[in-house]
């Protein structure tokens, strides 16, 4: 059987046998149910800016702009701003408000700065629930600079006042009743899904579904997603050795807290479950001691599969040491962009590549001459004359111009790919975005989707691949891409 295309892999970043695996627990919301980003993303921002428009605040005229936010940017509450930072955390792009900032503005405001995401000055937008309020706080922060809000009021109040509100609208039900109401409108099934935990549960794997939603959100979304794809006469529920809602993520991985039983599925009446964790049981809240207990297995025995790399992946790597693997729903349009562009990215390199050829020449050109005004002996015999090294000085500056001249509408091209604004999600130019770094650092796979595993099989051995280093390209002339580095040091001229 050929393998899968390229958007339907699973990426590894740490080695992982799935055959050792004997648990694989799962989250539901943008993991086992993909949304509709957009639609779902819109509701939220009306909930919230409804809640504001009833206390006074001056929203009538905003709307849903999905195209301002992206996952993996981050908040920053000081200024005002949302930013798009490297792996090392040095700002590459950025917007106050919704404004673009400018290369010199941006430079005035971050040069001596590195993002660190333990200060509370910043928000990671590390989850695809962060597009409605980050997109509202960005709206809200342009009204605050042009005077409509009440004075008083900072940008980190503004962001509090955001979260506030969308965290009672998740809180009291208003948006999932509405989902559940109509969930053809928010939700894209995928068939295919439902038959990879199939596979797992028939290769001997306990399944666990551990999710932050109620246990009635949970059944009706669950039901309507799995059951027709199902063999006839069973359901959603006969996938999974235990069922866990409202863990309270990431509590769950590091706290303990109480255990429910589920007693009333119509109903979703709770009580004591003194007992811990039992087959076939439904459950709520809890902690991953219980569910460890119940295995009778631990740390890296266990697989997580969540879309949240603080909520699902970080904590349940760093504190348990369970294996996790990562739903980034956006990878396929991101390997899809790349598909795209390819052929543009080869011209584009082979011209970075003539670019970094000429300017080799000119160093060594503005060397000769260096040499020459001191008396030294120049680099070469050929480089001994001033009115030679100035001609060739002349005639490099007019192939690097004509160069520059090609190579800058490639380069916007592929800084736009995926987002106009922001670019691909997981590069800044030619390096590593920061939401690359944290894939990166803390999930052993990742991949676009759940149903992705249908391909690889619960037999399947995942290998990293061999670590890459600047020196691996063999020399000076690296591969060619964007140069923007502006958070190292100044882009040296031409001249």
């Amino acid at each position: 059987m050929p393998p899968p295309p390229l958007v339907r892999r699973i990426f590894c970043n740490r080695t992982l046998n799935l055959r050792s695996i004997r648990a694989i627990g799962y989250d539901m919301d943008y993991t086992l149910i993909h949304y509709r980003i957009e639609e779902w993303e819109r509701l939220a921002y009306e909930h919230v800016r409804q809640r504001l428009l009833s206390k006074g605040w001056p929203v009538e005229d905003l709307a849903f702009e999905p195209e301002l936010v992206v996952r993996g940017l981050i908040l920053d509450l000081e200024l005002g701003n949302a930013i798009k930072a490297n792996r090392f955390g040095y700002v590459k792009s950025s917007s106050h408000g919704t404004r673009r900032i400018s290369f010199d503005e941006q430079k005035r405001a971050y040069a001596r700065t590195l993002i660190d995401l333990a200060e509370k000055r910043w928000v990671f937008l590390n989850t695809l629930f962060s597009i409605s309020e980050a997109c509202l706080y960005m709206q809200l922060v342009d009204k605050l600079d042009s005077g409509d809000l009440a004075h008083g009021i900072g940008y980190a109040d503004l962001y509090a006042v955001v979260k506030k509100n969308l965290d009672r609208a998740h809180l009291e039900g208003e948006l999932k009743e509405e989902i559940v109401a109509d969930p053809e409108r928010f939700v894209d099934l995928d068939p295919e899904a439902p038959l990879a935990l199939l596979d797992q549960r028939r290769a001997g794997k306990k399944l666990l579904l551990i999710t932050n939603s109620e246990w009635r959100y949970t059944r009706a979304m669950m039901s309507w997603a799995f059951d027709r794809f199902l063999p006839e006469g069973t359901g959603w529920r006969d996938l999974f050795d235990v069922v866990i809602v409202a863990a309270r993520k990431p509590g769950f991985f590091e706290q303990r807290r109480p255990l429910y039983e589920v007693v009333d599925e119509e109903e979703g009446l709770l009580k004591p479950a003194v007992r811990g964790l039992a087959e076939g049981g439904n459950y709520h809240g809890g902690h991953a001691g219980l569910v460890e207990k119940f295995l009778g297995s631990e740390g890296d025995r266990i697989l997580y599969v969540g879309d949240h790399i603080l909520t699902d992946v970080k904590l349940a790597k760093s504190v348990l040491r369970w294996r996790v693997a990562l739903i980034l729903r956006e990878l396929e349009e991101e390997l899809e962009a790349h598909a795209a562009f390819v052929d543009r990215q080869r011209e584009l390199n082979e011209l970075m590549a003539d670019k970094q050829r000429l300017e080799h020449e000119r160093w060594q050109l503005r060397l000769a001459e260096l040499r020459l005004e001191h008396g030294a002996e120049p680099p070469t015999p050929e480089l001994a004359d001033g009115a030679t090294i100035a001609a060739a000085m002349t005639s490099t500056r007019s192939e690097l111009e004509a160069l520059d001249a090609r190579i800058k509408p490639l380069a916007r091209e592929a800084g736009e790919l995926g987002s106009p604004r922001w670019g691909l999600l997981l590069r800044t130019g030619n390096d590593k975005s920061h939401l690359a770094r944290q894939v990166e650092r803390h999930a052993d796979l990742y991949t676009s989707r759940v149903s992705n595993f249908l391909f690889a099989t619960p037999f399947v051995y995942f290998r990293s691949p061999r670590g890459s280093l600047p020196h691996d390209a063999g020399g000076p002339i690296q591969e060619a891409g964007i140069e923007e580095d502006p958070g190292d040091e100044d882009a040296e001229p031409t001249d």
